[in-house]
């Protein structure tokens, strides 16, 4: 069992920067990939990026590349999206994620965190 928390969302401008973090308890030894997705009202659910735990290797969404950058602290089991030049296509609930395992599909999910982007 795995859970996650996020937290660090809120209002900002469109150009502004945010760091939001997911914060992992339980079979944190388990976990191998942590995602970020979001999902905004009337759409479906999207992934942002990824990075694996052991090495840290993120990978991204090509609507995010550039801007926005995975990292993960070991020690803390938490991982952070940190979002520069936010935009307003960026509005949206953002989740954490976590694949356990050798597992393909992400298991673990947080509550989620409102992300709001005013033009």
């Amino acid at each position: 069992q795995v859970q996650l928390v996020e937290s660090g969302g809120g209002l900002v401008q469109a150009g502004d920067s945010l760091r939001l973090t997911c914060a992992a308890s339980g079979r944190t030894f388990s976990m191998i990939y942590m995602g970020w997705f979001r999902q905004a009202p009337g759409k479906e659910r999207e992934s942002v990026g990824a990075i694996s735990w052991i090495g840290g290797i993120a990978n991204y969404a090509n609507s995010v590349k550039g801007r926005f950058t995975i990292s993960r602290d070991n020690a803390k089991n938490t991982v952070y999206l940190q979002m520069n030049s936010l935009k307003s296509e960026d509005t949206a609930v953002y989740y954490c994620a976590a694949r356990v395992e050798t597992k393909p599909t992400y298991d673990y999910w947080g509550q989620g965190t409102q992300v709001t982007v005013s033009s």
